[in-house]
């Protein structure tokens, strides 16, 4: 998807509104780091360091419906324990979320706790009964599905298989007169009727059909056969790195091959690629730019941690990133360093911080960076802007301008990340980072290092990096003023 078009349906989503229904879920990240195996079995033993707690299933493809601008009725289902306090309160908190959720007292709220460590998973734990609802509790569902959908032009079912998908529900979200996109982990599609879209993934699609779903060609038989066994208009199958293939009645296979991602957490990876779709089409998009629309999204998705949501801001990011040489890429706001930074630290990378003005790089420099990347795994590097240098340094500097100086930088393989500041000093950028180690040259004593004691305090080391005598901005520009 090109920017303009991104812009254009981006602008068109505000004020859409959309229904989610589905199995509301409780997502719960426990992180931490493994240094031992336990002298009791032989499993790691997970010191515990912190805790995310964020709605999962249904509730995340409503999360990613509001941070991306539109509106979003939920319907779901929690039971009377703590955890279903807790989605109540996480549904209450999002903004652009209203929520209509049915308590059920004689079932338990659906709660997956992870354990994580290094950016893995080392255990899943599942509380959850997955008994469809009936009864009282089943006429509830309905009855609010026919009230919220009153006013919504498309509803995003989501079917985890945990008992609020009954044929009463998916039959109250057909008459309703929306359009109808289905997420299922479902083994027969057949289930849902003659919905708008159904939306499996490739071993989703090969469990309902029974068929290999590797390469293009066993995909696009699998999704003939899939059509034939079932009342859909169409089949929508997502394949990791490998894109979205799309399936129409009546039309042939059309393939959209993806762009290789970092996957740093694939968790809700398809909420995000449900809820992009769904608000796509509510906006009116084409096919195609709904289905360009949602691989973005969950390409942004799946380098985030736990179960993600993506705004419009980092959309856009991704979108110019892509069209950037390797180098521009590199150079990123304060907003994107601080998303970069908490990835690396939650993989239990080691990140290092230094700054300068860098204004002729020269040999010095890049053997300075270098001995600063052999302390940390990955390098961030503040650069003062034209305004800074030339307080800093006077008239006649910068000699090089900010984007020549940033993109020079960022082409250095010690390099990971180039962010720009306007300050005079870069304290701003030291806090949001909060390095493991921070690193300036060896003509300045560790007193003198901006943010050092700051650093030390919160754990990290202060590093002197060795200078390469008769290297300096000030010696090469003495040098060119004196050739005749």
């Amino acid at each position: 998807m090109d920017l303009a078009a991104l812009q254009h349906l981006l602008s068109a989503i505000p004020g859409v509104r959309v229904a989610c229904v589905g199995d509301l879920m409780v997502d719960r990240f426990v992180y931490g780091d493994v240094s031992r195996v336990s002298p009791e079995a032989p499993i790691p033993v997970l010191a515990r360091r912190r805790e995310l707690v964020m709605l999962g299933a249904a509730g995340n493809v409503a999360r990613n419906v509001a941070a991306l601008g539109g509106h979003v009725c939920l319907v779901g289902l929690v039971g009377g324990d703590g955890e279903g306090h807790e989605a109540l309160r996480l549904v209450s908190a999002e903004a652009g979320v209203e929520g209509f959720i049915v308590s059920d007292p004689d079932r338990p709220t659906t709660l997956k706790t992870r354990f994580v460590s290094g950016g893995q998973q080392l255990l899943r734990v599942d509380n959850e009964v997955a008994t469809p609802a009936q009864g009282e509790v089943e006429d509830r569902l309905v009855r609010t599905i026919r009230d919220v959908a009153a006013d919504v032009g498309l509803i995003l079912l989501s079917d985890y298989g945990k008992g609020v998908v009954t044929p009463a529900v998916i039959a109250a979200c057909r008459a309703a007169g929306a359009r109808v996109i289905v997420d299922s982990k479902a083994r027969s599609f057949a289930r849902y009727g003659a919905v708008d879209i159904i939306k499996p993934n490739a071993a989703e699609l090969a469990h309902a059909t029974d068929m290999a779903t590797d390469t293009d060609e066993e995909i696009t038989a699998a999704l003939a056969h899939a059509l034939s066994l079932c009342e859909a208009q169409a089949i929508l199958v997502t394949r990791s790195a490998k894109g979205i293939s799309l399936a129409v009645r009546g039309e042939a296979v059309r393939h959209f091959p993806g762009v290789p991602k970092e996957v740093f957490d694939a968790s809700g990876a398809g909420d995000t690629t449900l809820a992009a779709l769904g608000l796509a089409l509510a906006a009116k998009a084409s096919m195609e730019d709904a289905v360009a629309f949602a691989m973005l999204a969950s390409g942004v998705a799946v380098g985030k941690a736990g179960t993600a949501v993506v705004t419009p801001a980092e959309l856009m990011e991704a979108t110019l990133a892509a069209h950037m040489a390797p180098a521009e890429a590199k150079v990123a706001t304060p907003l994107r360093m601080a998303d970069e930074v908490a990835r690396w630290k939650a993989k239990g990378l080691r990140v290092g911080f230094t700054n300068g003005c860098f204004d002729i790089l020269h040999k010095g420099h890049v053997a300075y960076l270098d001995q600063a990347r052999s302390w940390c795994d990955r390098l961030v590097v503040g650069v003062n802007d034209d305004a800074s240098v030339k307080r800093l340094k006077g008239e006649g500097r910068p000699v090089n301008d900010l984007e020549s100086r940033a993109i020079v930088l960022a082409g250095l393989g010690s390099v990971d990340l180039v962010v720009p500041f306007e300050e005079d000093t870069p304290m701003k950028l030291i806090e949001a980072v909060r390095p493991d180690v921070l690193v300036k040259g060896a003509d300045y004593s560790e007193d003198q290092v901006v943010g050092a004691a700051q650093v030390r305090a919160w754990g990290g080391e202060v590093k002197l990096a060795q200078i390469v005598q008769g290297f300096s901005t000030t010696a090469a520009i003495s040098r060119m003023q004196d050739k005749p």
